[in-house]
């Protein structure tokens, strides 16, 4: 059963009915492939049905505004994960054949970046800049701290955070 209050519904599908065209044709001029567009426009919708603060009872003044929007940081993500895979699939590509990974253990790699990805989206930007020049640069949080001009304490405390969401994601 539908935990989506049934005026939520009717209001989505108002706006699914009188939108849903014209935000694919959006997201058409944005990408190249039909099947993406498709799964972006549904996925815009299924975001609005799943927000916490869904327009449900005062209309939108500007419908098509909010969707562009919603649909614009899916697009993002979208674009991001693709770079991801690309990336990944680049580096593979570079390896000799014997070292390269099984099929299997490709996808399960770019599952696991793609997770990794996600969860630096949804950190404030100065913990995820602290978090990628530890991990990924290697940096030493003095070189980090002279880097982002902020002092030590911060660079440990955001790294705290940083890995305090890791373990929550990991759970």
């Amino acid at each position: 059963m539908s935990t989506v209050e049934p005026s939520l519904h009717r209001a989505v599908a108002i706006l699914y009915i009188d939108h849903h065209s014209w935000l694919q044709g959006w997201l058409r001029r944005r990408l190249n492939h039909a099947g993406d567009v498709a799964d972006l426009a549904q996925d815009t919708f299924v975001r609005l049905l799943t927000a916490p603060a869904a327009p449900a009872d005062a209309p939108l003044r500007e419908p098509r505004a909010y969707l562009a929007t919603v649909a614009r940081r899916l697009l993002l993500n979208h674009l991001r994960r693709q770079s991801l895979e690309q990336a990944y699939l680049q580096a593979l590509a570079a390896l000799p054949e014997p070292r390269a990974p099984s099929p299997e253990q490709q996808m399960l790699v770019l599952q696991a970046l793609q997770e990794i990805d996600a969860m630096l989206d949804g950190l404030p930007p100065k913990v995820r800049a602290v978090f990628i020049l530890s991990q990924v640069e290697g940096l030493t949080y003095a070189a980090i701290a002279a880097e982002l001009g902020i002092g030590l304490r911060s660079v440990k405390r955001y790294m705290a955070q940083a890995m305090a969401e890791c373990i929550l994601l990991s759970a």
